[in-house]
């Protein structure tokens, strides 16, 4: 008889169900959230596993690769389609929401989750930590000009490199407040500093990489851009189409169809919330900094005559991301105009 297994994972423990193909619970236990105690509960004898269902969550990646490595059939599985499946039991316990993701497992009613490389983890972290430490920092600068404005010192619009000195310059006169100031400023000055080191990790990392190097020809699209797309894309191979990309990014508009009724409401914003804001930000650069024209900012200029600017942004974010994808899968570099592609071609 086949089994199937659901894990509700928390920091410390995790609880477990098993189920056989009927329905009927053949055990249900909490266990120290670890691969190793889990691998050790699920690969009993007893138990003929056809799936191991496991939400996606902070563990997730590392009790996955702990759980497939001891062979088990582990599944990591979407939240966003776990929590509208579970949301239909009455009380919400560990428990239940274990006994749940087995139902799942058993019904083949789930939707899959991609678990990334291990270096493609080491890249979502170091873009992490950076992003990290330049929003302390703005929120530090931001604090300052707060506080000095309370005594009617304006710092006004100055640069990160002239920022101490400008802050240094409104309290000269102000021991009490200079004191202060001088704990935010070095506060301020260590994080740049190690904002720095990390920047430069990023650079290091693109300038050895050939699909970042490649994914660079587009305009727009800088270092950070490029390896947060390679990181969170992981393996294109995944992605049947390139036009799909856009869809996982959370770029496409939701649809809202019942009976007569057939809205079109804005982008779904699922999917990974960095690259997306990433890929907006590149389409924003494109369509008011950069100087060069290509076939895709001409593109791009005419839906926002016709939508309005801030459409013809995210559709630039969406076809930024599918030809991202494209280059990548046909180890191509982007070209400026169409009559240099079909030339190509």
């Amino acid at each position: 008889m086949k089994h199937y297994a659901g894990l509700d994972v928390s920091v410390k423990e995790t609880s477990l169900c098993i189920l056989d193909e009927t329905g009927k619970v053949c055990r249900e236990l909490k266990v120290t959230s670890h691969p190793d105690d889990l691998a050790q509960v699920l690969r009993d004898p007893a138990w003929r596993l056809e799936r191991v269902g496991l939400e996606a969550g902070p563990l997730s990646q590392w009790l996955y690769s702990g759980l497939a490595m001891a062979g088990l059939p582990v599944i990591c599985i979407e939240t966003r389609h776990t929590k509208a499946f579970l949301k239909a039991q009455v009380n919400k316990t560990d428990r239940n929401d274990a006994r749940g993701i087995a139902q799942m497992m058993r019904v083949n009613l789930f939707r899959p989750v991609h678990v990334t490389t291990l270096t493609s983890q080491n890249r979502r972290a170091l873009l992490t930590a950076r992003k990290l430490l330049q929003e302390k920092a703005i929120a530090i600068e931001n604090d300052i000009r707060g506080l000095l404005r309370n005594f009617g010192l304006k710092v006004g619009i100055i640069g990160k490199v002239r920022f101490e000195d400008r802050i240094r310059e409104l309290v000269a006169g102000l021991p009490e407040l200079a004191e202060i100031m001088a704990c935010l400023l070095e506060a301020r000055q260590s994080l740049r500093e190690r904002f720095a080191i990390l920047h430069r990790k990023v650079l290091v990392t693109v300038r050895d990489d050939d699909v970042c190097r490649r994914l660079m020809t587009i305009p727009g699209v800088g270092p950070v851009v490029s390896l947060a797309f390679s990181a969170t894309i992981d393996i294109p191979a995944r992605f049947k189409t390139s036009k799909a990309v856009g869809p996982a990014l959370g770029l496409t508009p939701v649809l809202n169809q019942s009976g007569e009724s057939n809205r079109i409401g804005r982008v779904s914003l699922c999917g990974d919330a960095m690259m997306r804001t990433l890929l907006y930000e590149a389409a924003q650069v494109l369509l008011t900094r950069v100087q060069k024209w290509s076939w895709l900012k001409a593109w791009a200029m005419a839906v926002a005559r016709r939508r309005g600017l801030p459409k013809a942004i995210v559709a630039l974010a969406r076809r930024l991301a599918v030809i991202m994808h494209r280059l990548w899968s046909d180890g191509t570099e982007f070209r400026w105009t169409r009559e240099s592609a079909v030339a190509t071609a």
